[in-house]
């Protein structure tokens, strides 16, 4: 059975460190499933950088969407981040919203069907404020509705603050 559990926060709030220690303490050779496109030069360099500082514990997967397409049964899985994750079914779908996020809750659910641990890390970007331009607006709610149906199934959610984690569930 799954356990999913659900990091969330602010930009740098000390998500991706605190879901790396707990994947650690979970297991010694955790998963650690990687989400973003490499969109340029200067992003490869950055991807290439995180793996490398990871270490050889970690299992470095790459999968811009189709999470479920890896068996992972029994092992504990960070995902870093739904906020990449849900960006690639956004632009893929010209920015609708809907498609999008039919498609993301459908992956998702498919994903959670193995016998793993899930940590699921995301952001919580609507807290800034109202977005300046319709897609941004559009994305953000998006990214909302996506973190709370993620968070409706999650066993533990945890709201990062300043680097220190709260525990909402």
């Amino acid at each position: 059975m799954a356990k999913i559990i659900l990091i969330t926060g602010g930009q740098r709030s000390g998500k991706s460190s605190y879901a790396q220690n707990l994947a650690l303490k979970l297991s010694a050779n955790p998963v650690y499933l990687a989400t973003s496109r490499i969109w340029d030069k200067e992003h490869k360099q950055r991807i290439l950088r995180h793996q490398a500082d990871r270490g050889p514990e970690w299992t470095n997967i790459e999968e811009e969407k189709q999470l479920s397409k890896h068996n992972l049964d029994g092992r504990v899985i960070m995902i870093d981040c739904v906020t990449l994750w849900l960006t690639n079914f956004f632009f893929d779908n010209q920015s609708n919203i809907d498609q999008s996020l039919q498609e993301a809750k459908d992956e998702f659910t498919r994903f959670i069907q193995q016998d793993a641990t899930f940590i699921f890390v995301t952001n919580e970007i609507g807290l800034g404020g109202m977005p300046e331009n319709d897609i941004q607006r559009k994305f953000t709610d998006l990214q909302g509705w996506m973190n709370q149906y993620i968070a409706k199934k999650a066993d533990e959610v945890f709201l990062m603050v300043s680097g220190l984690p709260l525990k909402v569930k």
